[in-house]
Parts: C-alpha cells; structure tokens; sequence
C-alpha cells in the first residue's frame, strides 16, 4: 500500500495540478519537490488515520471515512496556511481539487483489491460452497455481505417468493422467483439454500424446506427471531434445521419491562440448571445483565457444561456454580444466605414419567421435598421471587411425576401467605421441543438407524413450545406475580405425535414407508400407551383462565391446602416411600393430590379404545388453546 502510494499520490496532485492550470507545461514550473512533499504529507495523513494497519481484504467503510476526513483537515489547515501567509507558490484551489482525486483513488484501489483477495483467498471455492439465499430481505442482504468476509460459503443468488424481486439486484446478487429453484440451481451448481427469514411461521419453512428439497437441494436456516436477539447476522448464523423450526409458532418478542424485571442487576439463583430449560433459563437471564448468577445442578457434567458456555459467552459477568441436591437444605440455605438471592428459578426435577413411574419414592423426594427445601430457605432469607417451574402433567395426574408437580404448587401455594416477604408462583407448560427426555431426541436416533419409529398410540397428542419460548414466558411471568399465582402459558394447538414423526421423516429427505408405499425408508410403528401416560395433557385444572399483562400468559386460581394440613400429608407420603411399596404410596399421593387417577394397564386400553372410536373422533380435547384466549 505504502509503495502504490508513493507512485500514485504525486500523479493525484499532478492531475489536480492540470485541471486547475489548464495544461502540462504549466505544472513544470513548480519542480518536482512540490509534488513529492505534498504526497509524503498525504502519506503521513493516511498513517495516523491507521489506513497502513488495516488488513485490506478486511477493510470497511468506516477505516475509509475516517481516512477522507483526514485528508481534508490536511487539506484546509494547508488552504489556511497558504490563505493567511499570502503564499503564491502554489494555487491554493488546486488542493481542494486534489483532496477529491486523492481521495478517490483511495477508494477505489482499497476496494478493488479487497474484492480481488476475497475472490481468490484460498485458492477458489468450492462447488459445495456455492450457495443460494431464500429471502431476499433485510437479513438475507446482511448474511450476503458476511458471506463475502468468510470463506465457508459463497452466495451467488437469491430466491424470493416476491414477485417484485424478481430480476432485481440485492446486496450485489440477482433475484430469482422461489418457483425457478430446480432450474437455476442446476444452472448455477447450487447445492445448498439457506432461508433467510428469522420471522417465518413454521407453517412457511415447512412449505420451503419441502419445496427446496424436491429441488434436490440441501437446506439449512439462519437462527430465529429470538435467537437472534442482540447478535449481529453473521455466517455463524447458519444452522441445520432443527424441528422445532417446523412445529413450533411464530415467536413474540418478549416485553422488556417484564422482562428484566426480577432480573437486572439482581443475584438470581437457578435450580436444575443443567437441564434443558435451566440452562436456556440462565441464557436468557444474563443476556439481562444480573449482578450475580448462581447456578445449581446435582450433576456435574451439566452443571460443568453449562458454566462453560455461559462464561464463553458472557465472559464480564459473575456466575457462580453450586453442586448439589435441593434436597439438602443446608447447602440451599448457604446458597441463598452467601449469595444474598433476590429471584429464585426452581427448575430441577425429575420428568421422565415411565422412570419415575418405576421408581416412585426417589421420583417423590426429588420433586417434593427439594421443592420445600428451596420455599424454606427463600421465605427465611426473604427472596423477593420465587417461581415454580410446572408442567401440564400436574393437572389431573395419572403418573407419579405429575402428581409430585402437583404437590411442589401445593408446596408453593400454602407459602403465599399475605405476610410473607416472598412472592412465590408456579408457571405451568406443556412439553418443550427438543428438550431432554423428549421424543424428539428418540425419534431423531431411529430414524438414523433406519426406523421404525415407534409411537405409542396413532392418537397421541402434546402441547410443544421453543425453550427459548418458555424461559422468556417464565421469566415474565415470575414478575407478573403478586402471590400463589398459578401462570399458564398458551401452548397453542396441541401436536399430534405421529404428524411430528412424519415432519422428521420428512426434514431427513425420507419418505414413510407403509401398505401405500412400500418401498419408502422409515416405517411407524404403535407400541401402545405406556404407564402412567395419557392421549391428551391438559394445562388447567378448573375451567376459569384470566388474561395477564402478556398476551401469551393466563392467570389462573386454583385450590390449595393449609399449611399445617399439607405438611402432615407430606409426612405420610415420605413415610409411605420409605415403605417403597406403590400402592402405599399411591393411596398416600391420592390423599393430597384428590385428582390424581392411576392408570391400570386395562384401563389405559379402554381409553385407547375409547379415543379411536367414532363417537370420540368429534370430541375435543378437553383444553384447547381457544380456552387459554
């Protein structure tokens, strides 16, 4: 740069020299040391502008801004020199002229050669490299320009399903109608598209994603709307489609008020915090900025893993890790004590309902006595907030695991006392896609190894919501929270299980095999209901839900027992697991969860039964998200 400049800025004033003169002897006249020192004074300029550290085939407007504002002070304070002095050496008005040659030619040698070393860093790309954006919108645009920095991908074109788009020039790449991309992507080599619409329903990227795929073109997808939050489009924004890109709901943006309510600048304290939704809990709390995180887990993998990530990413926070059960209340106790907790998250449990189906008295303790542990230790150290992580299982249990939920809001209710310092509120959600434990991990393995697939019953149906969704929910709603509030979130329409197996199959580029096709790859299997498990969740246990300051949470009052009267229930119920017989247990679960309903193996089968006859193909389920509106 400095050699190209040497040559180049003489000719530049040489040039301004001329058009202010009118010829070449003219310029003669001035010698050859004008020339040369205005050009070392350019150079001198450009070196404190910080032009000459700049990486060329990474320079940007900005560097080049700052490079031409230099110059023209340069420029002016030598005008104003030469002005005040009254020096007739050289025309003053020819260093105006200059300032815009110069400038100029900066610009464009800068540019051209950056554009040269970007096209041939690294040799040329190669042809799987070659890449169509789908979406020609503000964020394809911007994934366009960081595509041009790296050298993973290369885009070449964009598809849009506007017809307005269409031929038009984007970010420097031709548009073409999304209806061409069989036929372009032949022509071009493509052999990957990448969707570009963060915003998109998933009703829109499954119609895409089949679209791209009868092409016979690959598919990847750049992050959501929410996992786009605070972070700049770049091309590690790309990812595999994942299925809760295609089975979950367009996503609202979370209220920030709400949001950071119980969380900025407060020493948060999250239990399970190694699990899937503890850990997204965690993200999405110190992308708030909290005085202190404090994380809890009783495995220490998760919790090793999850401080890894959150301390790579938030590497200026304080985060502080606590290995343990919430069983132990003194450990608790410290934490809350040490740690001086404003806001309580209590996500650890155990969920895998045939597991604690099996193993009922550890599935018990785990669940209810950590849930009285962590509403001791926040009522004696006043915890401002404490939410109760729930689910739909809770609401007329036929499993142990749910019915343990149930007593953990019970647990949370009778501690809503109007004297207590501490608002303590569950909030209540169906299953999470992707999320551990859940189908979605299964089915992903059995499709991998060729299928089939096996699916409990052709009628089953879930609740599914976006982690990233259901921590911001929860974290809203714990600062709804006035005290013994039970918050609902709107799940939408409910999933049937075997329509998502079918949306894998079909993200994999498979086909279903069956009596119809014969020869397709992945066969579905029923395996029948398995213990403890019901055809429908349901979310509410009365029929009544207000609506809350957030359109996707309802408010909801249900029945709760005393204090006194529930804390003798729970000494029966840990005496009967201390007896490990089930049906103690059981009848002792039923004493202080009256809805609770175990299911046996022929009732399961009548219901089954039941639900596939064609009296019950017209009934609804019994909550349904019209409800919850």
């Amino acid at each position: 740069m400095l050699t190209a400049d040497l040559v180049a800025l003489p000719l530049c004033f040489l040039i301004a020299m001329m058009l202010r003169l009118g010829d070449f002897d003219s310029t003669t006249r001035y010698g050859n040391a004008a020339y040369v020192f205005v050009a070392l004074i350019t150079i001198l300029v450009f070196a404190m502008s910080g032009l000459y550290r700049a990486v060329i085939r990474f320079i940007d407007q900005s560097l080049l801004r700052t490079t031409g504002i230099g110059l023209g002070l340069a420029v002016v304070g030598a005008y104003t020199i030469s002005f005040f002095l009254n020096d007739q050496r050289l025309p003053r008005s020819a260093l105006m002229i200059y300032w815009f040659i110069a400038f100029s030619y900066v610009v464009v040698s800068r540019l051209t050669i950056r554009s040269f070393l970007r096209n041939n860093a690294g040799g040329r790309r190669q042809q799987k490299n070659l890449v169509a954006i789908y979406g020609a919108g503000e964020a394809g645009a911007q994934l366009a320009q960081a595509m041009r920095v790296g050298d993973k991908y290369r885009a070449i074109c964009f598809f849009d399903d506007k017809l307005s788009l269409r031929n038009q020039n984007v970010a420097g790449l031709k548009v073409f109608h999304s209806s061409r991309l069989a036929e372009i992507g032949q022509q071009l080599g493509i052999n990957l598209v990448v969707l570009a619409i963060p915003a998109a329903t998933p009703e829109r990227r499954r119609e895409v994603m089949h679209a791209v795929h009868e092409a016979g073109l690959e598919i990847k997808t750049m992050h959501s709307v929410i996992e786009l939050a605070d972070e700049k489009i770049s091309t590690r924004s790309i990812r595999e489609i994942k299925i809760e890109d295609l089975l979950g709901r367009a996503p609202v943006p979370p209220r920030i008020d709400l949001f950071a309510r119980c969380v900025q600048e407060r020493n948060v304290l999250v239990t399970g915090a190694g699990g899937s939704i503890g850990s997204e809990l965690c993200r999405q709390i110190m992308a708030q900025h909290p005085l202190h995180l404090h994380l809890f887990d009783h495995s220490e993998y998760a919790l090793y893993a999850v401080r890894q990530e959150l301390q790579a990413r938030f590497p200026a926070m304080s985060i502080h890790s606590h290995l343990g059960s919430v069983c132990d209340a003194q450990l608790v106790e410290r934490v809350m004590r040490e740690g001086k907790i404003d806001t309580v998250y209590h996500a650890a449990a155990y969920k895998h309902v045939p597991l604690v189906e099996a193993n009922m008295a550890e599935g018990i303790r785990n669940n209810v006595i950590g849930a009285q542990v962590v509403v001791a230790a926040a009522e004696k150290f006043q915890v401002s907030t404490c939410v109760l992580i729930s689910t739909d299982k809770a609401v007329r249990p036929t499993n142990i695991m749910g019915a343990s939920k149930r007593i953990a809001e019970l647990i949370f209710q009778a501690a809503a006392k109007p004297a207590s310092k501490t608002r303590f509120c569950m909030v209540r959600f169906g299953n999470v896609l992707g999320s551990s434990g859940s189908v979605v991990p299964l089915f992903q393995k059995q499709i991998e190894d060729g299928g089939p697939i096996t699916i409990t019953h052709p009628d089953v149906v879930r609740y599914f919501m976006l982690i990233p969704e259901a921590a911001q929910l929860v974290i809203q709603a714990g600062a709804m929270a006035k005290g013994g509030d039970v918050f609902v979130l709107d799940m939408g329409e409910p999933i049937k299980i075997v329509e998502l197996a079918r949306t894998m199959i079909d993200m994999m580029g498979l086909k279903e095999k069956s009596d119809e096709m014969p020869n397709g790859d992945i066969e579905l299997r029923y395996v029948g209901l398995r213990p403890g498990e019901k055809l429908y969740e349901e979310l509410l246990i009365g029929s009544e839900a207000a609506r809350s300051e957030h359109p996707r949470i309802m408010c909801t009052t249900e029945y709760s027992l005393r204090p006194e009267v529930l804390e003798g229930l729970i000494e029966n119920l840990m005496d009967a697991c201390r007896t490990n017989d089930n049906d103690t247990i059981k009848a002792a679960m039923r004493a202080i969860v009256r809805e609770y309903s175990p299911q046996t193996i022929a009732a399961r089968e009548m219901d089954a039964e039941s639900a596939t006859s064609p009296e019950a193909a017209h009934t609804p389920f019994p909550v349904r998200s019209s409800m919850l509106h």
